[in-house]
């Protein structure tokens, strides 16, 4: 039985196919916004089912506890994460048997079956189990109706606390969606990372990151809205405590609405300094360039080197409520990591209904992915999986989100978060928790904990 739980935390049906080009004033009608609560679910997921019943309608479970997320044991939800844990997959999906499925599978999946002839994806029963706090429903509502881009892709403007887009017209609006998405006010939590090599030689790699979320304070009067450039959206700092040859590192981010303000302290060199290529496709510190900056959270940061469309929505079997791999009793080498994949006994898969996005590289930029391919989940507007292509257009990296939603928070993200090499043949896990410390979202921390200033006066200590 799982104790503790994370926070992050059929064929091609277009419902629209939209430009990509920001739009000066992409607020819906309020006529529009009226569908949201009623044939939509408050933050624009469809409400009903498919036609032939393998989605269901939206039904979220009731909210638990308080939205600090704390009492995070599987047995206080008998009817809920304890049911799902007793449910035996509808069917499974190997190398032999892909090709009746495909029309459901990512391009990055059907590599994957073709790369280990071993690998399977047990698909469950689908549960759309997905629901946010009141407070976003009625700012997401209210969103639809003021929120836009001024010109460009990160230009975002008049946004409160909900979703900026919950009716979104274009490619940009859905990765603004996933990018404010609720994810509480505050956390301290255990970020475990891997890198499984070809001969199942691994890396583990140990963070405690502390994060703010400005645009989601429950309280209005500390809240920050987003009408400008420089507005803040999330604090964030990580802390490196193992390997010892990377022990000791801080990360500091302040992610603006257009650009990003980092550092780095280095023990070596005993001094924090300015970070300018904390972005992009810039490796992510310890990483071992297995992950890019902009691969966090599935994509973060400034979405300026991209034009990003809307292609529609498609049904997919998605990584989706993901408890068993989150088990605290189960260990990284013994039971998660294995020789070329995780576990698949322990990873679960549903049928849902997701945004497909197309993101393609812009003239005169640069990045080594020249287009990827992004499948952000209806209900929680979290992406769930994304294609990334090199510059030969090549497929060359898949990432996949773990899906989990806490009751008691309603919180919903990836854990763990897996990047496949499938060029190299090696893989990438992030947003471990297992053998780290249980995610506490109970810190309230001040603006100023995230001052370079401060950072100086810790390391110095």
């Amino acid at each position: 039985m799982i104790k503790k739980l994370p926070m992050t935390v059929g064929a091609l049906s277009l419902v629209l196919a939209s430009g990509f080009a920001p739009s000066v004033n992409a607020k819906v009608s309020a006529d529009e916004a009226g569908k949201l609560g009623g044939e939509l679910t408050p933050v624009g997921a469809v409400k009903k089912g498919n036609a032939d019943g393998t989605i269901p309608e939206w039904s979220p479970w009731p909210q638990k506890g308080n939205l600090t997320g704390e009492d995070l044991t599987a047995e206080n939800f008998p009817d809920t994460v304890g049911k799902l844990l007793k449910e035996e997959p509808k069917f499974v999906i190997t190398a032999d048997n892909m090709q009746e499925y495909s029309d459901k599978l990512t391009e990055g999946q059907k590599a994957l079956f073709k790369l280990y002839p071993d690998f399977e994806m047990k698909v469950y029963p689908t549960h759309r189990n997905v629901g946010y706090p009141e407070l976003v429903y009625k700012t997401s509502r209210q969103n639809a109706t003021t929120a836009y881009l001024d010109g460009c892709n990160d230009c975002l403007r008049k946004a409160e606390f909900g979703f900026p887009f919950p009716i979104p017209k274009t490619g940009t609006e859905v990765m603004w969606n996933h990018r404010l998405r609720w994810r509480g006010e505050h956390v301290t939590r255990s970020n475990d990372q891997a890198i499984v090599q070809q001969d199942g030689s691994t890396q583990i790699t140990q963070l405690i990151e502390k994060v703010k979320f400005p645009y989601t304070l429950i309280d209005e009067g500390k809240r920050q809205p987003i009408d400008d450039k420089d507005d803040i959206m999330i604090y964030y700092q990580s802390e490196t405590l193992s390997p010892p040859r990377l022990a000791g590192q801080f990360l500091l981010a302040w992610e603006h609405v257009g650009y990003r303000s980092a550092w780095l302290y280095n023990p070596g060199l005993r001094r924090v300094r300015r970070a300018p290529n904390v972005a992009y496709d810039n490796p992510y510190e310890g990483t071992d360039g297995q992950q890019f900056y902009d691969q966090v959270d599935m994509y973060n940061g400034a979405m300026d080197r991209y034009d990003y469309k809307l292609v529609g929505k498609k049904e997919l079997y998605v990584p989706y409520n993901n408890y068993a791999i989150n088990d605290p009793d189960l260990k990284y080498q013994e039971d998660i990591l294995g020789d070329e994949h995780p576990n698949q006994d322990l990873m679960r898969y549903e049928l849902h209904r997701v945004w497909v996005v197309d993101s393609t590289l812009r003239d005169g930029t640069s990045h080594q992915f020249k287009r990827r391919t992004f499948y952000i989940d209806e209900d929680g507007w979290n992406i769930v999986a994304v294609d990334a292509y090199d510059t030969r257009d090549d497929l060359w990296k898949y990432q996949e989100a773990a899906n989990v939603h806490l009751t008691t928070g309603q919180f919903t993200g990836g854990a763990p978060e897996i990047i496949y090499d499938l060029q190299s043949a090696l893989y990438f896990t992030t947003a471990m928790i297992n053998e780290g410390v249980p995610n506490d979202f109970r810190k309230d921390y001040d603006d100023q904990f995230f001052s370079p200033q401060s950072l100086k006066r810790r390391t110095s200590r």
